[in-house]
This record gives C-alpha cells, structure tokens and sequence, in this order.
C-alpha cells in the first residue's frame, strides 16, 4: 500500500476501508508494537531534516530554518520522545474504589484504541499539525488518516518520505476541497482538525453525521495585556516572539496588544527598536519568513488599507518591498476604531494593533465581550492581576510574560474553548483523547453476590440506604 497523491474520494474510501481492516486484525497493539512505531516515525524525521527545511522554504517563497525547527520538527520530535518515555505508565490500567454497593467487586479503567483517527491539517505548521497528534494517537494504538493541505505541496511529499515504510499505520492523502469534505464526512473513530473557525464549523457538522466525536484547533484573536509596571522590554521581548515565528501565521500569535494609555509610544518605539536589533541588524538579517501565499498576502494588505482608511496610524518595521517577495516585516496599528477589519477578524500575520486602556476592569470586560481566544498573554508581575485574568477569563490557554511557548508544554493538554475550539491533545490527556476508557467491573465467580442480593432484597435494601442515605 502507499500514501495516495492527487486522491480522489473513492480512492479515499478504499484506504479508509484497508485501514480499518488493518487496525481490525490487531486492535490491541502491545506497548512494544507501539514504540517500534514510533521510534521509526521519529528516524524517519531525523533523517529527512534538511529535505524538511528545503520543502518549507519551496512552499513559502522562503521560510526561515530556525522557524521549520523551533515549530515543525523540534516539538514532533519532543512529542514523540515523550509518549515513548510515558506510554508504558499510560497504558496500565488504572484502579478505581468500587464502593459499598459493588463490594466485593473490582473495578478498573481500560484505554483501548478507538480504531481509526483522521487528521486534517492546515498549511502553516504542516509537519507538526499532522505528527503531533498522529503520534499521540499512534501511542494509544490507532491507525491514522492524515489530510494534508492543498497549499503546502512540497511539505506533502517530504511528509510522504517521512512516513515511508509505516504506510500501515499512517497513511497522507491529498487534494483539493472535494477531497477534504469527502475525508471529514468518513465514519473515523475520532477526527481532529486544525485551521479556521468557519471551516471548523463544516467539518463538525459533516463528523455529526457519523457521530464522530471531533476534536477543533481553531484560533481567533489572542490578546496581550501589558500592565503598567511591568518592563518594557521583557514585554516587547515576548511579544515579538510571539508574532516574529512564521512572520505570526500561527494560531496562537498574540492578536492584538493592551497597554497603559500613557506607555502607547513607549511600547511602539521599543518593539520597532528590538524587533530591528533582532532580526535586521543581527548576522543572519535573512530571518522573516514570507507569507505564504498571494491570497494570504493580499488579504493582510487589505488589512492595513482598511486601516489606514478610517485614520490608523501605522509604524512598520521596514517598509514592504515589492522585490522581496511576500515578506512583510510587522506593523503597529494604533489610533484604532471598532469598525476597522484588524479588530474583526483574526490576523495571522504580522500586523498588530495596539489598543489602550485606563483601568485594567475595561480590558478584562473587552475580552469577555468577544469570542473565547486560542490563547492569553499577560505581562506582569502582580499575582493579583494575573490571577484575575486567568480566573475572570476564558481562553484555551495562558501564558505569563511569555507567548506561544506553553504550546509547547508536553505535559498539559493544548486546546481551544468555545470559538476557538474543542477538546484537546498533547501529553496525557492527548493519549486519552485517542482512547476509549473502558470500565470493567469484576465481581468474583466463587462468592454468590447475586443469588444473595436477589434472595434478600428487602435485607439488602435496608442496609444500604441506611449506610449510604447520609
């Protein structure tokens, strides 16, 4: 069998089909099974590294190798480091009480392998977005369906080297809209979907029909809240971090920024400072990935004409240059009004707006006005103010004087809330997102529990609610 290039839906049938039937012939896979897996997923990367970075830059115009490492290869490989060090310790059934009622009985948790899992993936993260999750749910012992993105055709092909060999396990498939609504609508024993909200929302509802139980990444607008006595600096520093990674085509890139009215111009001036110190005037000045496409390109334009229309002020970086490609350097919206599209619609770029506040209670009554965002961010050292942000708000995740690095936490669960998605992956819970826990209940077969309860049911009845009615 091989991965299936240009696929059309009755090809995609067939393998979903042979997959099924695999996972079939042995849907108890043992730990050992597992980590063989898994540990030639990862030599398979480690060995493809470079043709990675290369199929990158092909597929943007240019992308910077520290970016394909830091976001694509770096955290596939961690995650599958980390299921192989825990997979034995979660895959051991768990012991749970049995209480009065069941005694003498036993009771214990079973995670088995749900089957087979479909993975649709978007275009900006195209390696880890399809093997972070199908190694999580390698470990828990499925067979995987991944849908790669139309867009990113080089990363597609260097995917299908990565995956050579484990065609039994996982299997790519391509194609264009056709091919990806035929591939939500399979009756996958879990499908999780990483990308926009309003393709979210189709393909939910095209799993609905299956009662496939789904799990979205989506996005929205994450926000950033400077306090007022935090360092200028180390909030600048976390912030271009944030948004510097893939020029901040990246669902959890700070959105938009609050700050103290009175530090506005301070915190434009020292972003510009070091977002130049960082990336234009370091020895390696080639550093901003491209947007990757003319779609993408043009509609952050759109962007920034808008604003620039209804009276923003805009301070760039460095000004766009036609003969760089799609490479846009950031730039800082200020001076903004609610009607302008930067504060409608979700970024991923790198244009951020600048907004500010006089009382922290307007932020937090700002952000609870709006769809629940991916991610918080939050410069600060006041404990108080921290945890009324992450008490008083809802967001998928929370990261303190840092951006987008709590993604990378293998150990907690990453994942949305509300708009900006449901369930979750990574660590633990990701492997349990993948299984299903099965209850089994042991009752011995020597001691007669149920010839006695139904002998003396009115005996038994007394006694229990007389202990248990409390």
């Amino acid at each position: 069998m091989s991965n299936i290039e240009n696929c059309t839906p009755q090809q995609l049938q067939r393998s979903f089909s042979l997959m099924k039937s695999l996972y079939n012939t042995n849907p108890a896979p043992s730990h050992a099974q597992r980590v063989d897996v898994l540990k030639q997923l990862k030599q398979n990367i480690l060995h493809n590294e470079h043709e990675i970075y290369d199929a990158m830059k092909r597929d943007y115009g240019y992308r910077s190798e520290f970016d394909t490492l830091i976001a694509d290869v770096l955290p596939s490989v961690a995650g599958i480091n980390y299921a192989i060090k825990n997979l034995k310790k979660w895959m051991k059934p768990s012991k749970r009480h049995a209480g009065l009622m069941l005694a003498p009985s036993s009771v214990t948790v079973h995670y088995q392998p749900l089957g087979v899992v479909g993975v649709i993936t978007p275009w900006n993260f195209p390696f880890y977005l399809a093997l972070g999750p199908a190694a999580q749910a390698l470990a828990a012992g499925n067979r995987v369906m991944i849908k790669m993105s139309e867009f990113t055709p080089n990363a597609n092909a260097a995917l299908r080297k990565v995956t050579k060999g484990l065609e039994e396990h996982i299997q790519i498939v391509e194609g264009e809209a056709e091919v990806g609504a035929a591939f939500s609508a399979l009756p996958f024993d879990h499908l999780i979907f990483t990308g926009s909200s309003t393709v979210g929302k189709l393909v939910a509802k095209s799993a609905a029909d299956n009662l496939t139980p789904i799990t979205l990444e989506l996005g929205g607008k994450s926000p950033t809240i400077i306090d007022k006595d935090i360092d200028i600096n180390i909030a600048v520093d976390a912030v271009i971090v944030g948004k510097s990674v893939n020029s901040g085509q990246i669902c959890v890139a700070p959105d938009y920024v609050f700050v103290p009215k009175q530090r506005e111009r301070e915190f434009i001036n020292a972003f510009i400072q070091r977002y130049t110190e960082y990336h234009l005037n370091s020895e390696d000045s080639n550093t901003q990935t491209h947007i990757v496409s003319d779609r993408q390109y043009s509609r952050l334009m759109g962007f920034l004409e808008d604003a620039k229309a209804q009276g923003a002020t805009i301070d760039a970086v460095k000004e766009i240059e036609s003969d760089h490609g799609r490479r846009v350097y950031p730039h800082l919206i200020s001076n903004l009004s609610s009607d302008m599209k930067i504060l409608q619609e979700e970024i991923f770029g790198s244009i951020l707006p600048i907004l500010t506040y006089d009382d922290i209670e307007e932020v937090i009554t700002y952000i609870n006005d709006r769809p629940r965002p991916l991610a918080l961010y939050i410069m600060s050292k006041n404990d108080q103010l921290i945890n009324s942000f992450v008490t008083r708000t809802h967001s998928g995740g929370v990261a303190v004087n840092d951006t987008a690095m709590h993604v990378a936490a293998d150990d907690a669960p990453f994942g949305g809330v509300g708009n900006s998605g449901m369930g979750h992956y990574h660590g633990y819970e990701g492997f349990l997102t993948f299984s299903k826990a099965k209850t089994v209940l042991r009752s011995s077969s020597w001691i007669p529990k149920n010839r006695f309860i139904l002998k003396n049911r009115d005996f038994v009845f007394k006694t229990l609610r007389s202990l248990l009615l409390k």
